[in-house]
């Protein structure tokens, strides 16, 4: 992945034509990601893996310069969890089909409802955590919205694995409690 890095460096440089070079690089690993993400998701997800790594990819356009690997594999994250929320807020709506079940028409089953509601709670407190714990809380959107092993995650934020674990079992202790809060009937 040093390669990654040079090439972020060199973009960041003015060199925009090595733009090309880097999506070779990291396609595979994000699809990889973006699968794990998704098989965390309902049955019945619009999304595929190639799709949500195109809609990270279009977004990232934007932004000029990456500091390095982590902040590019950070604000891929982010890119991510932006669209599986939008992606959960469109299918909420009552002109979506709000409380309708998808049917598979292949197996012709009625697939799983959606967990949209437990995605739009962990996004309205992530931000919350942001503002108190950011790291704990990059570490959150690492692990539940790119679904990143506790190695790949330690690597990105540039911490120990150990330390990772207890990140995490802080976040997810910090966003049951706060999602339970402003939720009181679950």
């Amino acid at each position: 992945m040093n390669d990654v890095s040079q090439l972020l460096r060199a973009i960041e440089d003015g060199k925009a034509h090595t733009a090309g070079q880097l999506v070779p690089l990291v396609y595979d690993e994000l699809r990889r990601l973006a699968a794990a993400q998704l098989a965390h998701e309902s049955p019945g997800q619009t999304l595929d893996a190639t799709a949500l790594v195109h809609e990270a990819y279009l977004r990232l356009v934007e932004v000029p310069t990456f500091a390095g690997r982590s902040h590019f594999f950070r604000a891929v994250a982010e890119a991510m969890r932006h669209i599986l929320i939008d992606s959960a807020r469109r299918k909420r709506a009552m002109r979506h089909g709000r409380g309708q079940v998808r049917v598979d028409i292949q197996n012709v089953e009625i697939a799983a409802p959606a967990d949209d509601e437990e995605l739009l709670a962990i996004h309205e407190v992530l931000d919350k955590l942001a503002t108190e714990e950011p790291q704990k809380a990059e570490l959150a959107k690492l692990r539940y919205f790119v679904g990143m092993t506790f190695e790949e995650a330690a690597e990105v934020l540039g911490i120990s694995v150990a330390t990772a674990k207890r990140y995490w079992a802080y976040a997810r202790a910090w966003l049951y409690e706060e999602i339970r809060a402003n939720n009181p009937n679950s």
